[in-house]
């Protein structure tokens, strides 16, 4: 991975992070949440680890009881 790319990744899973943190979900929570994510695939994401397909976001944002719209309201200056 080039490293804006790894900016961005890194920017999106705290802000997974945050957003779980702050809606009291633990991982385990996200994954009970989702149809197919593991924990495993949501420390990833958090940690900036991870590039997914579009349904992968789908499926986090269900996990997360948010709208996708919420996961992508990142500003990335």
């Amino acid at each position: 991975m080039d490293v804006l790319q790894d900016e961005i990744l890194k920017k999106f899973g705290e802000h997974v992070k945050d957003l779980r943190l702050k809606s009291g979900l633990t991982q385990d929570d996200v994954v009970l949440n989702s149809s197919k994510i593991t924990k495993a695939t949501i420390s990833d994401i958090e940690n900036g680890k991870r590039n997914f397909a579009f349904t992968t976001l789908i499926d986090l944002a269900k996990g997360l009881n948010v709208s996708p719209k919420d996961l992508l309201n990142i500003n990335f200056d």
